[in-house]
């Protein structure tokens, strides 16, 4: 072929061939070959430039496919074809990490710009305008910040494939949905026609599936295949509750073969079981996005090593996370789709030929499941709130937050939704209005909230084991030949060696462990900006009140879960269990103590004030010390006067409520010295830090909180 001549399309479809011929003996060895629909979509982004849907199984290979288009692309350069760099958008860290090396097996340079790496950005954008790499890879975060948007400049143009990973995130109806994902990938997919794009997933139903394709373009090519995973034997074990639910997963990793990820559904989950199983005697680690970079690289590495047998997770290590040797996945408590179920799955047995998958599900299951289903849903009144006090100058989220009295989480996600449809850029020193408009798509919103009962009704009957386990993923992800596997727990009976329920003797030592385990209740260090125009201007800067208090229980701990459920929503005094437990934190806790506390102060409760006052009475019996009713509450109209209730509320607008109802009652003495102020449930803080500072005011030396339960 000449040199400086384009080649034409069947010079391109026999390149394109070669190079993912040359990239699955790499990636996989030398009796590897190609699948066809690799091919179809090597082909088309070669020569066709056309832009590509690929969903396919978990391990069939659809990192080849852009690997090896990438090669392919990058070769043309010097027969005059434009081959500018592939940019691979990714949603995690820990897939990017993996790709990056994956891209050197492959025979290509790639490197990665995240949050981590900042010193490297100037570099690696310098070997790009150098043409001295391959890949580039991105996280849609990176992409959204506009300082970084700014130095991209005109790779977006140059771009010789642009690659969409975990491509059901930029679909509303995914189970795994991402604003600023969905806003990124139709920039990029507008960078041109003559730009090949790729989008894969694993993870995807029908109506997802179509989205996708929708936002890609008319002409986009879509290839699914099979989702049946013949090396997954799945089980469900039911009927455990919390405490049984422990001592069952340590049973099974005495029985389980290699290494593994146990998903739970929060991230004080993962540090409250991982506890347990090391104080077990297994080696395992807690994982969760709240872990520092340096801190989740170790575990990921760790585990990939095999010198953990169990990595504790949430979803954070989910997407895109390379061990193909996993050999099993242990659920406590299920996920709120079978689309993110099997998405979890999906780690395991990827290189294996026998991987165990098993769901235990909780009685927490149905309560998260309304939260997240909820959590993402803008409320139309705090859009208009938002929209509202937003101009052409930045503002930052925690002056809307003040200017708007929404909470802040909720103003995050709502602007990340709105930008999605222009009513809103973000921009250096804040968010500004564009002017766009904006309307609440009431039918929508409606829709998708039917898509979340239908999926979590899908997680139930899957729960009961109504039929074949693995079928039933297929069919809840539209798998064109759905069937029965002849391997789950509902195909054989049985669970193939694992126990249906935990022994005895590991059942009471997670109940020793869980019973003797501290709650920290962390102080609130700041004030939240904005109150001295608010009317509370001496409540500013750094908190000057709470030292770290204790609770008996956090959240669904399954030490207290039965005897906190046995209290239920009605008021009345503490069963003599939980007042042997409250008396054993408090054993617990005085050794870290200054001097000892002179009186124990109830917080006044307005729904439960036989709750709060016999947990007065029972420290103070304990303890010899005198309850001081050193509170009253005044009837407020402000929001959520109610003891640390109101999470839909803004901190600032929180703290002024609280000021304006919670006050010293008249003649109150306040005595020197350490206070032990109690109360019965503990979300935001803001009730014990207002409680605490009025006491500071009036000359008490410290106060120590402790609650019953803290809420997350």
């Amino acid at each position: 072929m000449p040199a400086a001549t384009v080649p034409d399309h069947e010079s391109l479809v026999a390149l394109a061939d070669h190079h993912l011929d040359v990239v699955i003996v790499a990636m996989a060895g030398p009796d590897a070959s190609a699948r066809d629909d690799q091919r179809i979509a090597v082909r088309a982004l070669v020569a066709d430039r056309a832009r590509v849907l690929v969903v396919q199984a978990t391990g069939w290979g659809k990192s080849a496919v852009y690997w090896a288009a990438t090669s392919a692309i990058r070769s043309t350069a010097a027969l005059g074809a434009r081959a500018g760099v592939t940019l691979v958008v990714s949603p995690l860290l820990a897939l990017m990490r993996d790709q990056v090396e994956a891209a050197g097996r492959a025979g290509l340079v790639a490197a990665t710009v995240n949050s981590t790496n900042l010193d490297e950005w100037d570099g690696i954008l310098s070997a790009i305008d150098r043409d001295e790499l391959d890949v580039l890879l991105v996280s849609p975060e990176r992409l959204a910040n506009p300082g970084f948007a700014r130095r991209l400049g005109g790779l977006l143009a140059s771009c010789g494939l642009v690659v969409i990973d975990e491509a059901h995130c930029i679909s509303d109806w995914g189970s795994d949905f991402r604003p600023d994902y969905q806003r990124l990938a139709r920039a990029l997919v507008a960078v041109g026609p003559t730009t090949p794009v790729l989008a894969t997933t694993a993870t995807a139903n029908a109506r997802v599936t179509s989205d996708v394709a929708a936002q890609l373009g008319d002409a986009t090519v879509t290839l699914r295949g099979t989702l049946a995973r013949s090396s997954l034997q799945l089980a469900v074990v039911s009927g455990l509750d919390a405490l049984e639910r422990y001592a069952w997963v340590a049973d099974a990793l005495g029985s389980l073969e290699g290494s593994g990820i146990i998903y739970t559904q929060t991230v004080a989950e993962t540090a409250r079981l991982a506890g347990f199983l090391t104080d077990a005697g297994h080696v395992v680690a807690a994982y969760s996005g709240q872990l520092d970079v340096e801190r989740r690289q170790m575990v990921e590495s760790q585990l990939r090593e095999n010198r953990l047998k169990a990595v504790v997770a949430t979803s954070a290590l989910g997407m895109g996370y390379d061990k193909p040797d996993l050999s099993f996945c242990l659920h406590v408590g299920s996920p709120s789709s079978p689309v993110s179920y099997y998405q979890q799955i999906g780690r395991a047995g990827r290189a294996l030929d026998h991987a165990v998958a098993v769901l235990l599900p909780a009685e927490s299951d149905e309560a998260l499941w309304r939260y997240f289903a909820t959590s993402g849903v803008p409320r139309p009144e705090h859009v208009d709130a938002v929209l509202g006090v937003l101009s052409d100058e930045p503002m930052s989220v925690a002056a809307i937050e003040t200017a708007t009295g929404v909470r802040r989480g909720r103003i995050e996600a709502l602007l990340k939704l709105v930008a999605v449809d222009g009513a809103v850029d973000r921009v250096t020193g804040g968010w500004v209005a564009t002017g766009v408009g904006w309307t609440f798509d009431t039918a929508k919103w409606e829709a998708l909230a039917r898509v979340r009962a239908d999926e979590a009704e899908q997680m139930r009957r899957y729960a009961r084991g109504e039929r074949c386990l693995m079928a039933m993923l297929q069919t809840a992800l539209d798998d064109p030949s759905p069937a029965p596997c002849g391997r789950c727990s509902v195909c054989t009976g049985e669970l193939s060696g694992l126990l249906a329920a935990p022994t005895p003797e590991t059942l009471q030592t997670a109940r020793r462990f869980l019973l003797a385990r501290d709650v920290v209740l962390a102080p609130r260090k700041l004030w939240p900006p904005g109150l001295g125009s608010l009317g509370l201007g001496s409540r500013k800067g750094r908190i000057v009140g709470c030292d770290a208090g204790r609770a008996l229980a956090f959240a669904d701990d399954p030490g207290w879960a039965t005897a906190l459920a046995a209290l239920g929503h009605q008021d009345g005094p503490l069963t003599d269990e939980i007042c042997a437990g409250v008396i054993e934190v408090l054993r617990r806790w005085k050794s870290s103590w200054g001097p000892r506390p002179v009186a124990v102060v109830p917080v006044p409760s307005e729904l439960r004030p036989q709750r709060v006052g016999s947990l007065a009475s029972c420290i103070a019996r304990a303890g010899k010390l005198p309850v001081l009713e050193l509170f009253a509450r005044r009837a407020t109209a402000g929001p959520s006067s109610v003891s640390d209730a109101g999470t839909e509320v803004a901190s600032a607008a929180r703290v002024v409520a609280l000021s304006d109802s919670l006050h010293l009652a008249d003649g109150a003495e306040v005595p020197r010295g350490p206070l032990l102020v109690v109360d019965d449930r503990y979300r935001s803080g803001w009730t014990m830090t207002v409680a605490a500072a009025l006491l500071r005011d009036a000359g008490a030396t410290s106060v120590l909180p402790f609650v019953l339960h803290q809420l997350p």
